[in-house]
C-alpha cells in the first residue's frame, strides 16, 4: 500500500479553492493570511493611538493632525503564517468501517487534505498520531516534502493495540464467579463471552482516556496555533474535555473533527448478531433490532454532550460520516467555518 494513499487528487482539487484560516489570533513570523497579535506595516488599518516621543514620524496621521491639531499614530495589523498540528487518533476503534474506508483511513485522508491546504497557503504543518499510551510526533514544517512525511507517519501508525480485558473489573468479577462455581481456570487463549449488561457496568473502566495524550500535545506545540483533533471520540468524555481544556489554556485554536461510521450512526443491523470488540477482546451476542431505539437515544445524548462540551470550551466541532465523500464534507465544513471567521464569530 502506498504511503501517499491518503492524498486523493479529486478531493484536493475540489477543496483547493478554500482557505484554512485560524479563528483566533495566532502568532507567526512570516507573511501569510492570518491575523497576528503584533502591530506593524500592512495594508489593513487597525486603529489610531496617541503619539509618544520616539515614535517614527512616518507613522503619524497628518490628516488627523490637520483637523484636530493632535498627533496620532496609525497602527496596522500584521498578517502572519499559522502553525497547524494534526492530532490523529490511532486507537483500535478507528479500525471499524462499513464503507469504502474505515474510520482511520477516512481520518487520515481528511488530515492529509488539511495538510495540503496548509502547505499551499504557506503555513507550517505537523502531525501527532496517538492513542491511550503512545504518541508519534512530527514537528511542524513549511515545505512540500512535509506532506509525504505526514502521509508516511500516518501510514506507519495503523492502530495495533488492544486493552487487556483481563485487567477490567468485568473480567475479574466474572472469572472469580466461574472459579467458585466451576473451579475452572481461564487461559490467555480463551475469550470470555460477556453479557451486555455486565459490560455496561464497567464501560468507564473499559474506555481509553486521551487526557494525558492531549496534555502532552499541548505542551509539545508551544507556539499558539491551530490544533486539529481527528478522532471517533469513543473515549471518556471527562478525559476528552480536560484534554481540550489543556489545549485551549495554551492559547491554541482547536478544531474537533468527529469521525463516525454510518453503521454506528444509523444502527441498521437486523437479526441475531455477534459483536466483537476492537478496544476490548470481548464478544457480545444480541438482537440489534431490540436495542436500536435505546442505542439511538443514548447516541444522540452522547453526540449532544460532546458538541456542547466542545462549544463551552470554544472548540470548533464538526461531525463527519464515513459514507460522505471527503471533498464534499470538507468543502461544506470549511466554507461554513470561513464564513464564521469573516463575520468575526
Amino acid at each position: 500500500m502506498s504511503d501517499n494513499q491518503y492524498f486523493h487528487p479529486e478531493t484536493l482539487k475540489r477543496i483547493s479553492r478554500l482557505d484554512l484560516r485560524a479563528k483566533h489570533v495566532v502568532d507567526g513570523f512570516l507573511s501569510g493570511t492570518h491575523k497576528s497579535r503584533h502591530f506593524g506595516n500592512s495594508v489593513e488599518f487597525r486603529q489610531h493611538r496617541q503619539y509618544v516621543p520616539g515614535d517614527d514620524p512616518r507613522s503619524v496621521d497628518w490628516k488627523v493632525w490637520a483637523k484636530q491639531d493632535r498627533l496620532y499614530v496609525k497602527q496596522y495589523e500584521i498578517d502572519t503564517n499559522m502553525r497547524v498540528t494534526l492530532l490523529v487518533d490511532k486507537s483500535q476503534s478507528m479500525r471499524f468501517g462499513s464503507q469504502a474506508m474505515n474510520k482511520y483511513d477516512y481520518a487520515c485522508t481528511i488530515a492529509a487534505s488539511l495538510a495540503y491546504l496548509a502547505i499551499r497557503q504557506q503555513d507550517a504543518v505537523g502531525c501527532i498520531t496517538f492513542d491511550k499510551d503512545t504518541q508519534n510526533v512530527l514537528p511542524p514544517k513549511m515545505k512540500w516534502s512535509q506532506l509525504a512525511a505526514i502521509a508516511d507517519r500516518m501510514f506507519r501508525s495503523t492502530p495495533n493495540t488492544k486493552t487487556d480485558v483481563r485487567k477490567t473489573e468485568v473480567w475479574k468479577n466474572k472469572t472469580q464467579k466461574n472459579e467458585t462455581q466451576k473451579n475452572e481456570v481461564r487461559t490467555n487463549e480463551t475469550l470470555e463471552l460477556i453479557e451486555l449488561n455486565e459490560l455496561l457496568k464497567d464501560i468507564k473502566g473499559s474506555q481509553p482516556d486521551f487526557r494525558e495524550a492531549l496534555r502532552i500535545a499541548a505542551e509539545t506545540v508551544r507556539a499558539n496555533g491551530l490544533i486539529v483533533l481527528v478522532s471517533d471520540l469513543l473515549i471518556q468524555r471527562e478525559g476528552l474535555f480536560r484534554g481540550l481544556r489543556y489545549l485551549r489554556s495554551y492559547g491554541h485554536d482547536v478544531l474537533v473533527l468527529h469521525i463516525m461510521d454510518d453503521m454506528e450512526l444509523d444502527f441498521t443491523l437486523g437479526g441475531p448478531t455477534r459483536f466483537e470488540g476492537l478496544e476490548l477482546p470481548v464478544r457480545i451476542r444480541c438482537d440489534p433490532r431490540m436495542l436500536r431505539r435505546g442505542y439511538l437515544d443514548a447516541l444522540n445524548i452522547y453526540l449532544e454532550e460532546v458538541k456542547q462540551g466542545c462549544t463551552k470550551l470554544q472548540c470548533d466541532y464538526a461531525l463527519f460520516r464515513t459514507g460522505t465523500p471527503i471533498d464534499a464534507a470538507l468543502s461544506t465544513y470549511l466554507s461554513r467555518r470561513n464564513t464564521f471567521v469573516r463575520n468575526g464569530k
